[in-house]
């Protein structure tokens, strides 16, 4: 057996939450293997709607296995938030939820340093959500990290000595904080986190690789947000790419099968940093209205624009993706006409590869127009049903992204989902 992976294309907020809800009933394992409570994984159904930060999306269907991986990074304090939220909701998720022991942990001083750094920034702020991600992954690159097995081995003195450190680079900041009932709540939250499965993940998925079970790998985040070929300085603190999945779950390279590549029909971006096909007028604005797009964590607004097809290319290329998944068509319904970015001009050259940076102030996207399909798809239940120009508009993308589309969203809920027999899946 061999573990699926699906991940998002863009900068993030492409609606994975929902596509790992749609395909979990294929699978035994869901396995979630980076980024941390940053991420706000949306899902809809049955009239009800769920945001998910740091628990698999796999959750909601049959019992199947959860799993936190290695390359998660976790906050008690709002994995406790969330998990008792759940259970609130009638989810079991004793039953079916594990947790690495080689998660690292976020402590609440990593939180203070996130809002500390970001602060000395100034203008050159990365747009960080406060949430302490980039604090923690730097404490676990530079060996540093308390992870959650440690709470089983001399747990206190490796504590202190990191809130130490930690208040001690606070106070060459300026800062001087009272953390007392801070690291309170996080402590009792740590009592709460031990009271769940905590196992050796990489073990346990693959003896489920070898007992012949299905796994499918979760990632967080989008391609253009990865620490080594996203849009860098601007970018998340872990690989949010396929390659994650092996190193965040301890998955062999040959262990591999299907990728599936999400993306939405436009693109969007939250925070600072670089953005091609960012529009600033009221189509802009009637892409965010109509998408409801602002962030399920911070309910910040998000940045909007056309789909980006050379930023796409290198993602399915650095990916290896083997199937896209298109979200969102239904939220460009309305527009006579849809352009998509197909090349970028920079000094005057024309180039289809992405290149070293996109923060150039002379770049600018080449785009080609493409008629509207005018119809309200969100109602639609097959592909008989799709307009002539909307089929149009995903041939042309198929033709320049050379991956077939498998899955096409219509809408946020689980039953607004349409599974495609692309000719190109055949080949």
């Amino acid at each position: 057996m061999k573990v699926d992976v699906l991940l998002g294309l863009q900068w993030g907020d492409e609606g994975k939450g929902k596509v790992v809800d749609v395909l979990t009933p294929k699978y035994d394992v869901v396995a979630r293997f980076q980024g941390g409570p940053n991420a706000g994984h949306t899902l809809e159904f049955e009239g009800k709607k769920y945001v998910l930060r740091s628990i698999p999306s796999g959750i909601f269907q049959h019992g199947q296995t959860n799993i936190i991986g290695n390359g998660v990074v976790l906050d008690p304090v709002l994995f406790r938030e969330e998990a008792e939220s759940l259970e609130r909701s009638g989810v079991d998720l004793r039953s079916i939820l594990k947790i690495s022991k080689k998660v690292h942990l976020i402590m609440p001083t990593h939180r203070l340093l996130d809002a500390a750094n970001e602060r000395a920034k100034g203008g050159s702020k990365i747009g960080t959500t406060g949430k302490g991600i980039g604090p923690t992954y730097t404490d676990k690159i530079s060996r540093n990290g308390i992870r959650l097995g440690d709470t089983l081995h001399n747990f206190k003195d490796k504590y202190t000595a990191a809130r130490n450190r930690h208040l001690a680079q606070l106070h060459a900041l300026g800062e001087d904080p009272d953390i007392t009932e801070l690291e309170k709540r996080w402590l009792e939250a740590i009592d709460y986190l031990l009271t769940f499965d905590i196992i050796d993940s990489e073990h346990f998925i693959n003896r489920c690789l070898r007992d012949g079970k299905s796994v499918l790998c979760e990632g967080a985040q989008g391609t253009m947000l990865d620490i080594d070929f996203g849009s860098y300085p601007f970018v998340t603190s872990s690989n949010t790419i396929t390659a994650g999945a092996c190193s965040g779950l301890g998955v062999a390279p040959n262990k591999i099968g299907e990728v599936f590549g999400i993306f939405k029909a436009y693109c969007t971006r939250v925070g600072s940093g670089p953005f091609p096909t960012e529009l600033f007028d009221e189509t802009g604005k009637a892409i965010r209205d109509k998408g409801h797009e602002y962030g399920a964590v911070t309910g910040r607004e998000r940045r909007c624009g056309w789909i980006d097809l050379v930023a796409l290319r290198y993602a399915i290329m650095v990916n290896g993706v083997t199937q896209l998944i298109m979200m969102k068509s239904d939220v460009l319904d309305d527009f006579d006409t849809i352009k998509a970015c197909v090349a970028y001009e920079i000094n005057g050259e024309t180039i289809t590869d992405f290149p070293y940076s996109i923060e150039e102030e002379d770049l600018k996207p080449v785009y080609v127009e493409i008629p509207g399909w005018k119809t309200d798809m969100t109602g639609m239940k097959s592909t008989d049903e799709f307009p002539k120009e909307f089929n149009d508009y995903i041939a042309f993308l198929e033709r320049e992204l050379m991956t077939p589309i498998s899955i096409v969203s219509i809408g946020p809920d689980r039953e607004q989902t349409i599974l495609r027999k692309s000719p190109l899946l055949n080949k």
